[in-house]
């Protein structure tokens, strides 16, 4: 699943260490969490006596949800404008993923014609079938592609904007009257504009992509109607009991920093945020052009952001890299050790690969130069430094 099954390494290839671009593993902003501005506000000390029981609130829909938890998702959301949470019931999970799945069981369940067909419009997230087909539920079927889906009746669209792996702003597909399940994880200052205050019925987010801290396993999702939130806190109750209160602790302390940072422009984490990635896209940029018409990435249209106050550009946590010519672009890279997920996981073509933005300087600095290579076997070129 992960890209490691079929990467053989001899003690011969020391000197060229396999990449792991193919997960989306968000460590590239530990730095701004090591400084000494944030060290010492983040520390959470829990005594071995707190959080013994599974309950945090019994009168809650979400009965395992912290209220500071809650209070901090809506302060945060309120300060970036990007998603409504008035009169609407905060789910929280063991990631988006899991909440993804506690969605489509929702919606399934509540559904008097079954199974629903699940699609999403290419390229999609992988994960997505995978979700879907995983445990052959009876409740619904994974159909694919939004774009091709002609099969009459009630379906499911995941529609996921800015999209993974593409980077692209989306919208519903389909159109037809079905249900929607809203990916937000990446409608963030630091990847994308703020343009307006998102409003719909489930709106899925996560703590991994807002400032990396991906262990922790934090999601929550905004819903509208309490009939689906009950059926998605069933799921979570069955799957999991509930969810660390722990990781919740630290989440809750995270999040509400987050917001403090937005007052003060030095201090601002989406600020430094959009600076990285900004400053790594054009590094990819320059290489890929640099390449000449072998590779070609997608192009973000300017719009305002409405939290930075003027007009920006889409920086991905992703990026969509494709290969001008007929070439199996994942396996081209796994002979320079990059490991990268090929576009036939994302319903595409082998000629396009997704490339995780988000790992450790080292790593991307490292695969800048083999993807050079790949053009100019014996280019020792300097990639200009675009970092801050």
């Amino acid at each position: 699943m992960f890209g490691f099954e079929n990467m053989k390494i001899s003690s011969s290839d020391a000197a060229n260490p396999v990449i792991n671009l193919d997960q989306g593993d968000p460590t590239a902003f530990q730095e701004y969490w090591m400084s000494m501005t944030m060290k010492e506000r983040c520390v959470v000390v829990i005594p071995g006596w707190d959080l013994m029981s599974y309950f945090s609130d019994k009168t809650n829909v979400c009965w395992f949800l912290r209220q500071d938890l809650a209070e901090a998702i809506k302060a945060l959301h309120r300060a970036i404008g990007n998603a409504a949470t008035e009169e609407r019931y905060i789910v929280v999970g063991n990631g988006s993923s899991q909440l993804c799945q506690a969605a489509l069981f929702a919606l399934s369940s509540l559904s008097e014609d079954k199974p629903l067909s699940i699609v999403a419009a290419v390229p999609y997230y992988s994960t997505y079938e995978e979700e879907a087909s995983y445990v052959q539920s009876q409740l619904y079927k994974w159909e694919g592609d939004a774009r091709t889906f002609n099969k009459p009746g009630p379906y499911i669209e995941i529609v996921t904007s800015p999209n993974n792996p593409d980077g692209t702003i989306r919208e519903p597909v389909v159109n037809r009257g079905g249900k929607v399940i809203y990916d937000f994880a990446y409608y963030w200052p630091h990847y994308t504009p703020i343009t307006h205050r998102q409003d719909h019925d489930i709106m899925l987010f996560t703590f991994s992509k807002i400032a990396g801290h991906a262990g922790s396993r934090i999601g929550w999702a905004l819903v509208k109607d309490i009939e689906v939130a009950k059926k998605m806190v069933q799921y979570l109750t069955i799957n999991s009991i509930g969810v660390s209160k722990e990781s919740q602790i630290r989440a809750t302390v995270i999040l509400n920093e987050l917001t403090k940072s937005c007052r003060i422009k030095s201090e601002s984490f989406f600020e430094y945020g959009n600076e990285k990635v900004k400053t790594r896209w054009e590094s990819l940029r320059w290489v890929v052009d640099k390449t000449g018409d072998t590779f070609t990435l997608p192009d973000y249209p300017q719009a305002f952001c409405n939290f930075f106050g003027k007009s920006s550009s889409t920086y991905p946590a992703f990026a969509w890299l494709g290969c001008n010519e007929d070439k199996d672009l994942e396996s081209l890279l796994k002979e320079k050790y990059v490991l990268t997920r090929g576009g036939e996981r994302c319903g595409s073509d082998k000629k396009y690969v997704r490339v995780n933005m988000l790992g450790p300087n080292k790593d991307f600095e490292d695969f800048l130069n083999r993807l050079l290579t790949i053009k100019y076997p014996n280019c020792f070129e300097e990639i200009p430094c675009f970092e801050p």
